[in-house]
């Protein structure tokens, strides 16, 4: 019997429809996971959050860790309870944000010690520490503590860390509570790495499939390689990972890297980018991108998208928006982000109803030519 946690629904080619049922709800995939770092998606509250379409929400180990500790949010009810999300939630390991500080910190088969960046305090982060945090914090999917290579890596260095990878899995597997603080069910998902070597990265897929998890997810991307290198990972890596289980691409965002992703068979996503980008004026449309700060805006009554039903796009005119942008306010930040994110959310949507009216292919070549069209 498939598990419950996740039922395919339909398939398109190689792309996906399916559903994640947590106990905190259900969510339809493809799915993009909006970024709440450090406990909060910037600038939206968990209210506009949903409304904008976003179903999932994504902490940051590493950060909730050091601040304000799991302990404190073990205290205020874990996660969902301290941050008002009522969905699901996933929590990263914290080992990209520990690996990404390079030359400052030191890993060894027991884990990785790192300068904590708040008070350079010396941190010591294992496979056990990793769960013992996300156990606190009680997301419904938990991620492995995976070893990183910064990408250019040798053979040697990217073997290395790939079956550290799969060693530290096993140490998390061993170390995960059945269930979290808060009494909720937790689903642990592996990480296949090995860099852009395709016999490593298969070996890494096949061992993470034998070991029988939740989920799968694929890391060690979005990191400098090209978009045709990202792709054929994928086209090695998602025909091994099994069907009846969910794959997570982790860090990627760009609307058309998405749509080539689901194409080859990815369900779920994360990425800062339509927040970070809204707080740099930014704008994904379903026409193109725009760049609120060009003067073309300034006396322009139209919304960002006349396709968009969001708030933003329903109650302003770009000319107001760019106003706020240029003003430095922070409402107009606000209002950019929402916009964005249910751009996400509904390009999601979209993707997933042409999976399940099997006609996939076509959809994402047409959607992939109109949001990367240049806009004003």
């Amino acid at each position: 019997m498939p598990d419950a946690f996740f039922r395919l629904e339909a398939v398109s080619g190689r792309a996906r429809a399916g559903r994640l049922t947590t106990d905190h709800g259900v969510a339809l995939t493809p799915l993009f996971m909006a970024v709440g770092t450090q406990g909060t998606v910037k600038g939206v509250t968990p209210d506009q959050l949903a409304r904008a379409g976003i179903t999932v929400v994504l902490g940051n180990t590493y950060h909730l860790m050091l601040r304000p500790g799991a302990d404190t949010v073990q205290a205020l009810g874990g996660l969902h309870a301290m941050t008002r999300w009522n969905g699901p939630m996933l929590t990263d390991s914290g080992g990209f944000q520990v690996f990404s500080l390079g030359e400052l910190n030191q890993v060894s088969e027991e884990g990785c010690t790192f300068k904590n960046h708040l008070d350079g305090r010396d941190e010591l982060l294992t496979p056990e520490r990793s769960m013992q945090v996300q156990h606190k914090l009680g997301a419904d999917v938990v991620m492995q503590l995976d070893d990183v290579p910064a990408l250019p890596a040798t053979r040697e260095r990217t073997a290395d860390t790939m079956r550290r990878s799969l060693r530290w899995l096993d140490r998390c597997v061993a170390a995960l509570p059945a269930r979290s603080a808060q009494g909720r069910r937790q689903h642990l998902f592996g990480i296949v790495q090995g860099g852009l070597d395709m016999d490593l990265r298969a070996e890494s897929a096949r061992e993470l499939v034998a070991r029988d998890l939740p989920g799968y997810a694929i890391g060690g991307l979005s990191v400098g390689e090209t978009k045709e290198q990202m792709n054929t990972v994928l086209d090695v890596v998602t025909p091994l990972l099994p069907a009846e289980k969910p794959r997570y691409l982790m860090g990627v965002g760009f609307p058309e890297d998405m749509l080539a992703a689901i194409g080859m068979g990815i369900d779920m996503f994360d990425c800062v980018l339509p927040t970070r980008c809204a707080r740099h004026s930014l704008v994904f449309t379903s026409r193109g991108r725009l760049r609120m700060k060009n003067a073309a805006h300034s006396a322009d009554s139209a919304p960002l998208d006349p396709d968009c039903s969001c708030y933003t796009c329903a109650n302003f005119s770009r000319g107001y928006l760019r106003h706020l942008i240029m003003a430095g306010e922070m409402l107009g930040m606000t209002l950019l982000t929402i916009h964005n994110l249910h751009f996400y959310a509904g390009l999601m949507a979209q993707a997933r109803q042409a999976v399940l009216e099997d006609r996939y292919d076509g959809f994402a070549r047409d959607m992939t030519a109109r949001v990367t069209a240049k806009a004003p």
